[in-house]
């Protein structure tokens, strides 16, 4: 029996700052509470991370009013130092993140399983736009 296709959605970001620090802000969970959200509206409020093949990761994920709440979560299944991250969301969905050196600028790809509930655009514009203030966040620290 053949698996049914999944539809895949990338999003990308090219980030003035080392290979090093890209990696460090993406996985420390002190640094993951500071950007992973899609608006000002949300925020992380509880990071951990075992960044290794068959360790987990969660981000508490939640609107400030209070109004909702989600854990984000998976296991991650590769894990080559300041190259690629893979990992299996809690829900069975794939993603493949890949950092790059180009230039001074990182290149950071994420690539995921897209979900059925919500329009393949949505989904591409909010993990673009977490992307997005990973970027932000990392170009505007020390570190």
């Amino acid at each position: 029996m053949e698996k049914a296709k999944k539809t895949k959605i990338t999003v990308r970001a090219a980030i003035d700052a080392s290979l090093e620090k890209v990696w460090k802000f993406w996985t420390d969970p002190e640094h993951i509470t500071q950007w992973n959200h899609a608006s000002d509206d949300w925020h992380t409020t509880h990071a951990s991370n075992d960044l290794k093949v068959g360790g987990k990761f969660l981000s508490h994920m939640a609107a400030k009013d209070g109004s909702m709440s989600f854990d984000f979560a998976g296991t991650y299944t590769k894990i080559e130092l300041h190259e690629s991250i893979e990992y299996v969301m809690a829900d069975g969905r794939e993603v493949k993140i890949s950092f790059s050196k180009k230039g001074n600028e990182t290149v950071v790809d994420e690539t995921f399983d897209a979900e059925n509930t919500h329009s393949i655009e949505m989904q591409q514009a909010g993990w673009q736009a977490i992307l997005d203030n990973f970027k932000k966040y990392v170009e505007s620290k020390e570190g």
